[in-house]
């Protein structure tokens, strides 16, 4: 093989592995889009239940209208005295201004 073939191939190889590092550490870094609503539902359901929250899950995005969307999220909680629930919360909030408008708590002994 030419010298200009081997040069071309680590030059393909070197630009590809830099491609992938650079996406990988902007993926890895990237929080999802609901952390925020996420951070507020754990931080506002230990408030009212002050229990241990043991697991959490996201459970998905309604856009309800034009200026309401809502966030849904299930929280599974162990109580001091050792007894597991399941808190289902949602919030309601504008997704322009992302004012938050309601957080609705529903509790289940469901997994």
């Amino acid at each position: 093989m030419s010298r200009w073939v081997v040069a071309m191939r680590r030059l393909t190889l070197l630009f590809l592995a830099l491609f992938l590092f650079s996406s990988l550490t902007v993926s890895v870094g990237a929080e999802p889009h609901y952390a925020k609503w996420g951070t507020l539902a754990v931080a506002e359901t230990q408030k009212r239940y002050h229990a241990n929250i043991i697991d959490y899950k996201y459970m998905g995005r309604t856009e309800i209208m034009a200026k309401k969307s809502e966030e849904k999220f299930k929280l599974w909680l162990k109580s001091k005295d050792g007894h597991e629930f399941g808190v289902f919360v949602t919030v309601q909030y504008d997704p322009s201004t992302d004012a938050i408008q309601t957080i609705q708590f529903k509790v289940s002994d469901q997994s």
